[in-house]
C-alpha cells in the first residue's frame, strides 16, 4: 500500500522543485533599501537598470545615488498630473 503512494509523491515532489524559477532579486535587498524590484530592474526582466548596476557596484549601497535627470523629450511626452489640467 504505501509502495503505491511513495512513487506519485517522488514524481509530484521532483515536478515541483524542477518547476520553480529562481529569482535574481532578492526579498531583503527591499526591505534594506526601501525600493520596489522595479528600482533596479526593468518590467519583466533579470537584468539590472542603472540604479541596479550603481547598488551593485557599490557594495550594495545606494548611498551617493543620483538618478538620472529626465530628458526633455520624455517631461514632453508625459501627460499633466491631474491636478495641473484641472486649473
Amino acid at each position: 500500500m504505501k509502495m503505491k503512494l511513495i512513487a506519485p509523491a517522488l514524481i509530484l515532489t521532483a515536478g515541483l522543485l524542477f518547476s520553480v524559477k529562481s529569482s535574481p532579486a532578492k526579498p531583503d535587498y527591499t526591505r534594506r533599501t526601501g525600493k520596489d524590484c522595479e528600482f533596479c530592474h526593468p518590467p519583466n526582466s533579470r537584468k539590472l537598470n542603472q540604479a541596479g548596476e550603481y547598488y551593485r557596484d557599490h557594495r550594495y549601497s545606494l548611498k551617493g545615488y543620483q538618478p538620472p535627470e529626465p530628458s526633455p523629450e520624455k517631461a514632453r511626452d508625459k501627460p499633466a498630473p491631474s491636478s495641473a489640467r484641472s486649473k
